[in-house]
């Protein structure tokens, strides 16, 4: 149950933020509007900052990397706080950072438990043990084989000539 609440939580984080930047591509002049009125920037930085977010909300869904996903998306989420949500004497602004800052929790969150089962690693490292536990076995087996053979007195021999096969 907690590898499921895991998953999900981790896609609902996401989803913020891959609406977010499909709401920044949706209307680039007024994104670009809205950071240059809040800072020196260069409102060009919208669509980069768009495709950003959906980039990195994908990749956190898909538990592809998930803990680098999370450390960047953190690094970014506490940027755009100190960055656009600084006035917090302002109750919407204060909202916003708060906001923000519980994203953050959720995304240490993911960053703490990112390799949970659901994510690609954790497939990926499941199925490399499950292949190391085959060579094993099977070099076991060999062992066990080349044992038997050893210890009994009665060797097969035959007597008879190999055939010879034509090459394809």
């Amino acid at each position: 149950m907690a590898t499921l609440a895991a998953i999900i939580g981790r896609i609902c984080i996401a989803v913020l933020f891959v609406l977010a930047g499909i709401g920044k591509l949706m209307d680039p002049a007024g994104t670009a509007q809205y950071i240059s009125a809040h800072t020196t920037f260069s409102g060009q930085l919208a669509v980069p900052a768009g495709v950003f977010e959906i980039v990195a909300g994908l990749v956190l869904a898909s538990g592809f990397m998930t803990r680098l996903a999370a450390v960047v998306l953190i690094g970014f989420t506490a940027f755009v706080t100190v960055l656009f949500h600084n006035q917090i004497t302002d109750p919407q602004v204060a909202q916003q950072a708060l906001k923000n800052l519980a994203i953050i929790g959720g995304l240490l969150m993911v960053f703490a438990y990112g390799q949970v089962r659901g994510t690609l690693g954790s497939w990926r490292e499941r199925d490399r043990a499950h292949d190391a536990e085959v060579r094993a076995a099977r070099a076991e087996g060999r062992a066990e084989g080349a044992e038997h053979v050893a210890t009994h007195d009665t060797a097969v021999v035959h007597e008879e000539r190999p055939v010879d096969r034509p090459r394809l």
